[in-house]
């Protein structure tokens, strides 16, 4: 009985647990090495549907721990009782681990002849899913596995070539090889068990790909390796810490107004851009003249140009209005020079899908209305080179941020207001997707934050200055450009499609062998008594 608890609900529970534990704010990433190892090792040669529900149980405790603060922003700011936040946060966390879920279902249907877990299959699979999730229903690519080892600068280079999915599938790779390796030792160790053969293909194969991961990182890392930087650019970031209840409070607004005016004379004298952040004017600024003029007038004064975020209205071919989340661009001479929309909007936060159905949810909506998104990613002509801008939410997508590289950005800023998470792991684990994004594109990044997390990350994802969270904050930092066009940058994501591919080349051989079909019938093929003639299939 306690044998079978330890394997049944234990062990996945386990798996979970290490997964939270290798995020911020815990940022133990080392245990991402291992986290899968007890999920793996309690779904052998169990049937699917025993392997989907530890697979779930396994990603419920990990999502459940790594958006915890969901519940913070539905209860505290959307006004959405506490036990209705709960079960929102846990019927997110529960589609999530759905993914999981599948990974554990599928990978036991695809073992070898012997019923081994293939540690090159098991990566391949993962990363699929990890794709397929953050693009089905507009995608929800949070937490995934390769963030986790955002301050392993070696390792994380070669998302410049993989994007984020290439440090998961290495993850994944050493995870399932070291479930392999206790699936070797226990067959040793234990009396009457069947013997397991070492992988040694696998094993040396995965070292040399490791050591070479490490390797390339070290020399992308080193100065030596890396072009030139043209020119450099120096950026102030405002951070004003303006408490969200309070952001749209008309009897606040000149106080909202004197403190940006106040942090941005802190830095204006050393830069040549200052950076405010998402949704910054408590008024729409292409609307309310009088505000706007103001504002006009306090950049022509200090000549730099100013980049910030404001709620937009335009007019609809019916006579109605769109609700845009913008920012602007203004010039030093006070010219207003461009304007770019959010393209990905944030489900419940800016938007309500389903709004029939899903009514009582409108609160969530920033208490302003549904927004719609933008025509799509462009750049624009800043200061010393073409400007790239995200806004919170779609800085998380990486294909997206590739587009405004791929179509000039010779850096990148995003702007956010991370206020609705409070005091919890979201704007850590926020912060830490912007390291990827800069290592996958080879582009420096700026990122002005409302309560924090500011800073800059440079283009080999270095983190070289940041605020503290829910502090008042003015930061200047210099941006060096001139980087190389990545791989990355060039073909996306294309290593997800060979994962894909890779997938399905092992699904057709097991479903030609009857392995694949049996799973999924129930009839689990376990390890036979003697090992087959034909060689182990290493994948």
């Amino acid at each position: 009985m306690v044998h079978r608890f330890i394997h049944l609900l234990l062990l996945p529970v386990v798996s979970g647990t290490l997964l939270v534990l290798s995020f911020p704010t815990y940022d133990l990433d080392f245990l991402a090495w291992i986290a899968l190892v007890p999920l793996l090792i309690a779904i052998r040669e169990k049937p699917w549907k025993t392997a989907f529900g530890q697979g779930w149980l396994a990603g419920l405790v990990f999502f459940v721990g790594t958006l915890s603060w969901v519940i913070n922003a539905m209860h505290q700011y959307g006004q959405i009782p506490l036990p209705v936040s709960f079960l929102i946060m846990l019927l997110l966390a529960g589609y999530c681990a759905l993914f999981v879920a599948l990974f554990a279902a599928i990978l036991v249907a695809l073992t070898d002849a012997r019923g081994l877990l293939r540690p090159w299959t098991a990566a391949a699979l993962w990363v699929t899913l990890e794709w397929l999730r953050g693009h089905l229903f507009s995608g929800f690519p949070w937490a995934l596995l390769g963030y986790s080892q955002y301050h392993a600068l070696s390792v994380i280079q070669i998302a410049d070539v993989t994007g984020v999915y290439g440090i998961s599938f290495l993850l994944v790779l050493v995870n399932a090889l070291v479930a392999r390796l206790a699936e070797v030792l226990g067959s040793r160790v234990w009396r009457g068990a069947q013997p397991v053969p070492v992988p040694w293909v696998t094993v040396v194969v995965a070292a040399a790909l490791f050591a070479f991961v490490v390797d390339y990182g070290y020399w992308r890392l080193d100065p030596r390796n890396n072009p030139a930087n043209e020119h450099s650019l120096h950026i102030g970031l405002v951070q004003p810490n303006v408490d969200q209840a309070q952001k749209w409070d008309v009897a606040l607004r000149r106080q909202t107004i004197d403190r940006y005016k106040k942090l941005t004379a802190q830095v204006v004298q050393e830069v040549d851009l200052v950076v405010w952040p998402e949704a910054a004017t408590p008024f729409f600024f292409d609307a309310e003249t009088d505000y706007r003029e103001e504002m006009l007038r306090f950049v022509r004064e200090r000549g730099v140009p100013l980049l910030f975020g404001s709620p937009a209205m335009d007019s609809r071919t019916d006579g109605g209005q769109r609700l845009l989340n913008s920012a602007y661009l203004v010039s030093g001479t006070g010219m207003v020079l461009d304007r770019y929309d959010k393209v990905h909007l944030v489900p419940f936060g800016e938007y309500v899908p389903l709004k029939p159905i899903l009514f009582f949810l409108n609160k969530l909506v920033v208490g302003l209305g549904d927004f719609v998104p933008g025509s799509g990613p462009r750049v624009m002509s800043g200061p010393s080179g073409h400007l790239g801008l995200v806004i919170c939410f779609e800085v998380i997508f990486p294909d997206l941020v590739r587009q405004f590289v791929d179509q000039g950005a010779d850096y990148m800023v995003t702007i956010t207001n991370d206020a609705w998470f409070g005091r919890t792991s979201a704007p850590y684990q926020h912060f830490a997707m912007v390291v990827f994004r800069a290592v996958e594109n080879r582009v420096p990044f700026a990122r002005a934050a409302n309560t924090g997390i500011s800073g800059f990350i440079d283009a080999e994802g270095h983190i070289l200055r940041t605020t503290d969270l829910f502090v008042e904050s003015a930061l200047s930092g210099e941006v060096r450009i001139g980087g190389t066009r990545t791989i990355y940058t060039a073909y996306g994501d294309l290593f997800t499609v060979g994962c894909a591919i890779l997938t399905l080349l092992v699904a057709a051989r097991s479903w030609r062998q009857g392995a694949f079909k049996g799973a999924f019938k129930g009839d689990y093929v376990r390890r036979p008594e003697s090992p087959p003639s034909e060689p182990n299939y290493p994948f």
